[in-house]
């Protein structure tokens, strides 16, 4: 049996846990995926009586597997979710490469069509929200990023004179460059203004700082005290970071926002499942009913497979510009 983690340092944490929070933050995995996998590894050690992991292999992981498919009803997508973080766990952790982790069947993931909203809906969406919230929902419209991308935007990262806004680190690790909304620019001086005075009082306070990427924080140590590296969207108050418990300024939750945006949609009445993630599917789907070709569109939303991108032309064929319904050519009849 190979050891995978000999190329990996030495873990120095005693519980099995604590090892995984070691081995996820040293591969440099999100703080979401850090507790995603401790969550399903910690489900997984207590449905099997606490066992140790060591002493359990394939058979114990397809029976837990099993279990949340029959008995919790989990979706496709949490499934392998669960799977990824097992095999993570026996991989990196216990540093096992045994025959039954390429032998278990992955949940195949069923491909849906996105929640779109019209330009009308998205518009009554906007005039129910406030402050930060909605420019913020502006800004996902705008330019489709991700909500953990708009979230995490410095003040570094918006060049005004180019129009320009750069995502650092999006998903798989991707830089890319997406457009600045012309209308969102006055919005947007006002915000950082706003942002430039929890700066200021922050410095004042000598609680500079905000997180910096990876190793950077030890490679430039006043660079986390920078006016450059601060947020665009700042939260008001000071928070506790979960990995290296430093108090200091966070940009705003995501749950707040998300709060914020699903009572503008229950004030409109609108009857569909949109969710913060709809405004990017919305984004694409304007883009291209505006002509733009499916390859600019991949490189905006930051997709590396143009088959991601092309579940919006199924929208869109679906809609207006699709086949029109026979019902639509038989003659009228009156009573």
């Amino acid at each position: 049996m190979k050891n995978l983690t000999s190329d990996l340092p030495a873990l120095r944490a005693v519980k099995l846990l604590d090892q995984l929070r070691e081995r996820i933050r040293y591969l440099h995995y999100s703080i979401r995926t850090e507790e995603a996998y401790v969550y399903w590894v910690r489900a997984f050690i207590r449905y099997h009586g606490r066992r140790h992991p060591g002493e359990m292999g394939g058979t114990e992981v397809e029976l837990f597997l099993s279990w949340l498919a029959g008995e919790r009803r989990v979706s496709a997508s949490t499934h392998k979710q669960a799977l990824s973080a097992l095999l993570f766990f026996f991989n990196k952790v216990l540093g096992k490469d045994l025959p039954w982790m390429k032998e278990i069947g992955r949940p195949l993931v069923k491909r849906r069509l996105p929640v779109v909203l019209s330009p009308d809906e998205v518009a009554k969406i906007f005039c129910l929200m406030e402050g930060e919230h909605r420019l913020f929902a502006q800004l996902l419209y705008g330019t489709g990023l991700r909500i953990n991308e708009g979230l995490q935007l410095r003040v570094k990262d918006i060049d005004f004179g180019r129009a320009t806004i750069i995502v650092r680190e999006g998903k798989g690790g991707k830089d890319r460059a997406v457009m600045l909304p012309q209308r969102l620019i006055p919005a947007l001086h006002e915000q950082l203004a706003r942002a430039r005075v929890l700066w200021s009082g922050d410095q004042d306070a000598g609680r500079g700082g905000v997180e910096m990427p990876d190793a950077l924080e030890r490679k430039y140590p006043r660079a986390g005290s920078s006016w450059n590296w601060f947020w665009v969207f700042p939260q008001a108050t000071h928070s506790t970071d979960p990995r290296s418990g430093i108090v200091r300024r966070h940009h705003i939750y995501d749950q707040t926002f998300q709060r914020a945006f699903k009572r503008a949609i229950e004030q409109t009445g609108i009857a569909k499942m949109a969710t913060p993630h709809s405004l990017r599917h919305s984004f694409a789907t304007a883009v291209l009913q505006s002509g733009y070709d499916i390859r600019t569109v991949q490189e905006l939303l930051g997709h590396s497979d143009v088959s991601t991108t092309m579940i919006y032309t199924h929208v869109l064929k679906v809609g207006g510009g699709g086949v029109r319904s026979p019902m639509d050519v038989l003659p009228m009849v009156t009573a």
